[in-house]
């Protein structure tokens, strides 16, 4: 092992076993609605979603189904969808829909008729006078949830008792206000229902240990191998620079090392828009195609991605799309992705970004919703505005490279229950963010911490 591996081994901590019961568990499922779910942050939705007063969308959760509602042209606010007469969602989701959004200048309930205005005071009970003037404005109002913005999402947090969502983010609000997210617009955006829990779906994407094997077609490329770091609730990965190369340069946008990394650049490109269609731009892959032709045989990887990145961000800028100019050392220590606790990530770029969410499906320990959206810069005017399209965890419905990471979902899920299976056992380099979700889920949870992993000495002793 290298000096440098062995140092962050050290500073990233000691192999661990995960316990299965929180991947498993029916009873642990059935306690992270209470524990976690309504105690934590979530990201709920875009700003974007809701463009006019009167503007809504709704964001399920276990039990709990959330009303974002756009009250003023800066304002947004959330409710519990529930009328507080009977218990009945204001807003129903359309059957095989993800959510429910539209609208309205009021809300009524469909069951007898309760109206609340946008700001979920109650304007309208049929026959108030029967409850002999107990019917307070504090008991027939909507119940208010907590709502903030950061980076161009809409958060949500149960827990009347919440600390700010800023203080929360950090320091992963830090390490990416300068990429300016807030700016970009979906792509596209899809999600499912998978055969697994929403850990294991999160886990799938939050390490790059996998990419060798997973995702085999990208070793001709360069190698791939990461590093993950913990920064309290959160973590973050990137990759190791390849050598030679500065390592503040090694950031989402990568070059190939292998043979010309002209070509291997292009190639590389070429492939991630055709087969996984994320991580990249049409300028991005177009500036590569023009590599071989604009640089002479023989120039290093390093100069190879100045060249290219710097030619991509000029034929956007004459397009209308301005990337934001981030400091070299802050690319290289924000890396590549960063995992929000509990249950969301981000794939930052200079111009565009991947995200991946999960969260229960009910509470059943076996299935979850999977959710992924990719974000780009686009000229003013010219914003895409995918709906959110259902898809099965199929190559078809997604893409080649995603697929091939969905393949291992249900197979982890189903092994996980086996006889022969005590504990997951993460990379303590690569996988840290894995031990890291666990640990601060054990904070919530009150179980499931990871625990340390017995080394070959301690057992002879």
């Amino acid at each position: 092992m290298s000096e440098n591996t062995e140092g962050a081994r050290d500073a990233l901590g000691e192999p661990v076993m995960i316990p299965v019961e929180a991947y498993t568990s029916p009873e642990y499922a059935r306690a992270e609605r209470d524990k976690l779910w309504r105690k934590v942050w979530l990201q709920a939705g875009r700003i974007e979603d809701l463009p006019d007063v009167g503007s809504y969308l709704t964001f399920n959760i276990t039990d709990d189904s959330i009303l974002l509602v756009r009250t003023a042209p800066d304002t947004i606010k959330a409710y519990h969808n529930v009328c507080v007469h009977r218990g009945r969602r204001l807003i129903d989701t359309p059957a095989g829909a993800r959510n429910a959004s539209g609208r309205r200048q009021q809300f009524v309930c469909a069951y007898h008729g309760w109206r609340y205005n946008l700001d979920g005071e109650n304007t309208h009970i049929p026959h108030k006078e029967d409850w002999q003037g107990a019917l307070s404005d504090s008991c027939s109002g909507l119940q208010s949830v907590n709502v903030d913005t950061w980076g161009g999402w809409i958060w949500i947090n149960m827990d009347p008792q919440c600390e700010p969502l800023r203080t929360y983010l950090e320091p992963a609000a830090t390490m990416l206000d300068p990429f300016e997210l807030q700016n970009m617009r979906c792509r596209w955006r899809k999600w499912g229902i998978f055969d697994c829990n929403w850990k294991v779906a999160l886990e799938a994407f939050n390490e790059t240990y996998h990419v060798q094997t997973t995702h085999p077609e990208f070793n001709k490329y360069g190698a791939f191998r990461g590093w993950a770091r913990a920064h309290g609730k959160h973590s973050n990965l990137g990759y190791e620079a390849p050598k030679g190369m500065d390592e503040n340069q090694s950031a989402k946008l990568r070059v190939g090392t292998y043979d010309d990394p002209r070509i291997s650049t292009a190639q590389m490109q070429v492939y991630t828009w055709e087969k996984a269609n994320t991580n990249t731009t049409q300028t991005l892959v177009d500036a590569a195609l023009r590599l071989a032709d604009e640089l002479p045989e023989g120039t290093p990887a390093g100069d190879v991605l100045k060249h290219w990145l710097e030619s991509a961000r000029r034929d956007d800028a004459a397009r209308g799309v301005i990337w934001p100019t981030v400091d070299p050392k802050h690319v290289g220590e924000s890396g590549t992705a960063w995992q929000i606790f509990p249950n969301f990530q981000i794939g930052h770029a200079v111009n565009n970004a991947l995200c991946y969410s999960a969260r229960p499906y009910g509470d059943d320990p076996d299935k979850c919703i999977f959710e992924a959206a990719v974000y780009e810069l686009y000229p003013a005017g010219e914003e895409p505005k995918p709906e959110w399209e259902y898809c099965p965890p199929t190559e078809e419905a997604w893409c080649y490279v995603l697929s091939q990471d969905f393949s291992n979902m249900a197979a982890v899920q189903q092994g996980m229950k086996s006889l022969g299976f005590p504990g997951t056992l993460p990379n303590p380099y690569m996988e840290r963010s894995t031990v890291n979700l666990h640990h601060n889920l054990a904070q919530y949870m009150g179980t499931g911490a990871p625990r340390a992993l017995a080394t070959r000495k301690d057992t002879q002793e």
